[in-house]
C-alpha cells in the first residue's frame, strides 16, 4: 500500500471545485524544507500554476505543493495567476511556511476561473487533516483525479531509503510531457542538482515516452521532494534508476487508464542513428490515428508503420527496415513477409510491442502508448 516516506505528510479533500463533494484538493507537506526539484510542459500556453511553481522551485527548496482538481486555471490570464498565488498564500499559512516554498498545481478544464473564494477556505480545512500513512495517501491521489478511474501510486524500498509517489493522467497525453501530474517524495538525502539530474533522467523514457493521444496538455508537472530524514544518501545512479522505476510504473498506469483504452502497445524503434531519432520516429508513428486504430483492432498492418516513419524529415532506408508485431516479422527488408496471421491476431487481442527496426543504428527509443477506441471518440466528443 502506498504511504509517502518519512518526513512527509498528506491530505485530500472536498474545497467547492467539483460537485457533489469530491474530493478536489490535495496537500503534500514537509516536515521541514526539503531539497525539491521539478520538471513542467513545453506547451506555450502554459498554465498559471506552472509559471508560478517554475519560479518557486527555482532555488531547489520547497515545504508544500497544494494541487487542485477539477479546474486547470490554465487560459485564465492575469486573475489565473492571481489566484495561484492565493492558493500559494492560503496554503503557506495552514502549514507555516513561506509562500516562497509552496508549489501549485492544477488539473481540469481549460478556460474557467477557479472559485478561489472557496478555494482559499477549504485549503485550511484540508490542512487540518493532513496525516502520514496509508490513509492520508490515498485521500491525497484521489482528489488530484479528473477523468481517471483510479488512483496511480507507486513505491520503492531500498534497505535504508524510500521513494513514494501519486499520479493524475488519462488523456491529453504526449510528449512533452502529458496531461499529468506527478508528485515523487523521498527521504533519501539529496542535494538539488543531483535531485534534479534524477528527475530529469527519469522523466525522459517515462512521462516523456507516454503518447496516448498526440495531444500535450497546458499543466503538466513533475515535482519531486527530498525530505532526508533518513540519513542516508544513494549513489547518484543508484537513486536514479529507482526513481525512473517509479515513474514508469506511473506512465504505464496512465496509459492503462486512458479514456477508454483497451490496449498498452509498446512501440520500440532501433537502429536509428541517435536515440533522439529514434523517439521522433516512436512518436510519428504514435502520433498517428491510423496506426492506432489498427492497435485497437489488433491488426499487424505494418504499411502504416511504414507510412508514419516516412512523414518524418530524418534519412530511412526502406530496404534494411524489419517490422515486428509481438516478435513476429511481418516485414523485412521493406516488403511483406510471410507469417501464420490467424496466430499472431490471437496474439495481439490483448497489450503486445511493436518492434521497429530501421538498420544498423545506435539509437534507440520506447514510447508507451495506447489505442485508440470508438469509445475515447465518444468520450471526447460529448459537449463539456
Amino acid at each position: 500500500m502506498i504511504t509517502h516516506p518519512s518526513g512527509f505528510l498528506a491530505a485530500g479533500g472536498h474545497v467547492g471545485i467539483k460537485a457533489g463533494g469530491v474530493p478536489d484538493l490535495a496537500l503534500i507537506v514537509a516536515d521541514a524544507p526539503a531539497t525539491a526539484a521539478a520538471v513542467f510542459t513545453t506547451n506555450r500556453a502554459a498554465a498559471a500554476p506552472v509559471l508560478v511553481s517554475r519560479d518557486h522551485v527555482a532555488d531547489g527548496v520547497a515545504r508544500a505543493i497544494v494541487v487542485n482538481s477539477g479546474n486547470a486555471n490554465a487560459g485564465t490570464g492575469s486573475e489565473g495567476v492571481a489566484n495561484a498565488r492565493r492558493m500559494v498564500d492560503r496554503t503557506a499559512s495552514a502549514v507555516g511556511c513561506e509562500p516562497s516554498q509552496v508549489l501549485v498545481c492544477s488539473t481540469g478544464p481549460i478556460g474557467p476561473q477557479l472559485p478561489i473564494d472557496s478555494v482559499e477556505l477549504g485549503i485550511g480545512r484540508v490542512a487540518q487533516t493532513l496525516a502520514g500513512g496509508a490513509a492520508a495517501a490515498k485521500a491525497a491521489a484521489r482528489a488530484i483525479l479528473t477523468t481517471d478511474t483510479f488512483p496511480k501510486t507507486s513505491r520503492f524500498e531500498a534497505e535504508r531509503w524510500s521513494i513514494g509517489a501519486i499520479a493524475k493522467g488519462a488523456a491529453m497525453c504526449r510528449p512533452d510531457m502529458a496531461t499529468m501530474l506527478a508528485f515523487v517524495t523521498t527521504d533519501a538525502v539529496l542535494d538539488p542538482a543531483e535531485l534534479d539530474e534524477a528527475v530529469r533522467l527519469a522523466v525522459g523514457p517515462t512521462f516523456n515516452s507516454l503518447n496516448i493521444d498526440g495531444c500535450t496538455s497546458t499543466n503538466d508537472t513533475v515535482v519531486a521532494l527530498a525530505s532526508g530524514v533518513s540519513g542516508t544518501r544513494p549513489e547518484p545512479t543508484e537513486f536514479a534508476e529507482a526513481l525512473t522505476r517509479v515513474c514508469e510504473s506511473l506512465a504505464r498506469q496512465m496509459a492503462r487508464d486512458g479514456e477508454e483504452t483497451t490496449k498498452v502497445v509498446d512501440v520500440v524503434v532501433s537502429g536509428a542513428r541517435d536515440a533522439a531519432t529514434a523517439r521522433r520516429l516512436g512518436l510519428a508513428i504514435t502520433d498517428s490515428d491510423l496506426v492506432r486504430s489498427s492497435f485497437y483492432g489488433g491488426d499487424p498492418n505494418w504499411g502504416r508503420i511504414l507510412q508514419a516513419i516516412g512523414t518524418v524529415d530524418e534519412p530511412i532506408d526502406p530496404t534494411a527496415l524489419e517490422i515486428r508485431y509481438d516478435g513476429v516479422i511481418v516485414a523485412t527488408g521493406g516488403v511483406a513477409s510471410p507469417y501464420d496471421r490467424p496466430a499472431l491476431l490471437d496474439r495481439l487481442s490483448g497489450d503486445f510491442t511493436v518492434e521497429v527496426d530501421l538498420g544498423s543504428g545506435d539509437g534507440e527509443a520506447r514510447i508507451i502508448a495506447a489505442d485508440l477506441t470508438p469509445g475515447y471518440v465518444e468520450f471526447n466528443g460529448a459537449p463539456s
